[in-house]
Parts: structure tokens; sequence; C-alpha cells
């Protein structure tokens, strides 16, 4: 399959490291108060986890927020993994009509555009669908985003479906680019986010490594 001349099968249509850039938006009190569609510690948990990864692979992070004075800072457990960086602050409910944002992206050199962001069928899609328009392949990390309700949530995912953005978790986000244990640098790193983060998985792989003698 392939849309705007871009390949989803094979080998290359899996995330990579160097050729990702990954875009948080809106991860602010406002938004979180008004998000239903999942407990909002999932959402939480599941976007410091992206933001970990993404630190840890050496993949760049742009952070944005939406007038922030009324909204509120983004969350202090993704400002705390990029402790240096000022969130850009916009008026723009689409994103992607922001042309900082446009130009931060771009300044990377990466095609393949990671996103999270609250609100799914809004702040996710909106920016999501306009970007693959510029050539990007886009990934909607679900789970580290959330709607008003489940039924918003719902449509916004199917929405990018239906435009060939690619739905994905957090998880599987880390997981791709982590992508071979015998890429040891990371693998401590990989490990120490998925026992913080990875729920069950992270308790049953603290128990394989304790058997191994490794933990």
């Amino acid at each position: 399959m392939a849309a705007n001349g871009v390949t989803y099968t094979g080998l290359d249509a899996l995330l990579a490291p160097e050729r990702s850039v990954l875009l948080l938006i809106d991860h602010q009190g406002a938004q979180f108060a008004g998000m239903h569609s999942m407990d909002p510690n999932l959402v939480v948990n599941n976007v410091t986890a992206l933001a970990k990864g993404a630190k840890l692979f050496d993949v760049p992070t742009i952070l944005s927020t939406v007038v922030e004075d009324r909204g509120g800072r983004i969350i202090r457990q993704i400002q705390d993994v990029f402790p240096d960086q000022k969130p850009i602050d916009r008026t723009t409910i689409n994103t992607w009509e922001d042309q900082r944002v446009v130009d931060a992206v771009a300044a990377t050199g990466r095609k393949d555009l990671v996103i999270a962001g609250l609100w799914t069928d809004i702040c996710l899609a909106f920016p999501a669908i306009h970007a693959m328009a510029d050539g990007y392949r886009v990934y909607a990390v679900t789970d580290a985003s959330g709607a008003t309700t489940v039924e918003a949530h719902e449509r916004g995912v199917q929405r990018m479906i239906q435009a060939g953005v690619i739905p994905m978790t957090a998880g599987t986000v880390i997981s791709e680019w982590q992508r071979d244990w015998a890429r040891e640098a990371t693998v401590p790193g990989t490990s120490q986010i998925m026992f913080d983060h990875g729920g069950s998985f992270g308790t049953s792989l603290a128990w394989e490594l304790q058997l191994l003698g490794k933990n």
C-alpha cells in the first residue's frame, strides 16, 4: 500500500530512529481536564514513555501548547524529559497551520512524523492529515492521545486511517526504534522505560532479567 508516493509495507515501513521526528501536542492541564476517552493516568504514562524513548534514541522532539496562559503548561512529566526546551505556544487549533511548528519539523530533515496529542479528533487528527500533504509519513500514537469521549477518539482515529495515517501505540514506537536486542547501547534505557511505564510487560521483563541474573 502506498499514499502520496510513500510505502507502507516491507522493512522500510517500520520506524527507525534516524528517520523519525516526534511532535507532542497540547498535553496540558485544561486538555486533560476535558479528556474522558480513557483513564488520564494511562495517557500520562504512555506519553511520558514516548518522550523518554525519543530522548533515548536521539529522535528530535517538538513540543507545542495552545494558548498556554489559559490552558496551562505542558505537563511536568514531559517537560522534565526536555527541561531546556520551551514548547511552541500557538493560537491555531491545527498545529500544522503554525509555521513555527512546520519549520521546526522540516529543520530536522526527517520524514517519518510521529504525533501524539490532546484531543485525538482535533489536535491530533488535523495536523496529522495536513502534514501528509507535505510529504510526511505520519504515525499517530493513539494511546498517548485522548479525546472528550470514546466516540470522539474512535472517530478521530478512523478519520486519520482513512487519510493514510498509521495508528501506533507508545510501546510499539519504542520497540520499532529498538528493533533488535543486539543493539546493546540502548537496551538498558529501553528496559528502564518498560520497567517504569510498561505495566505487566515491565514486571514480566524484570522477572525475566532477575532469572537471568541481570537485575
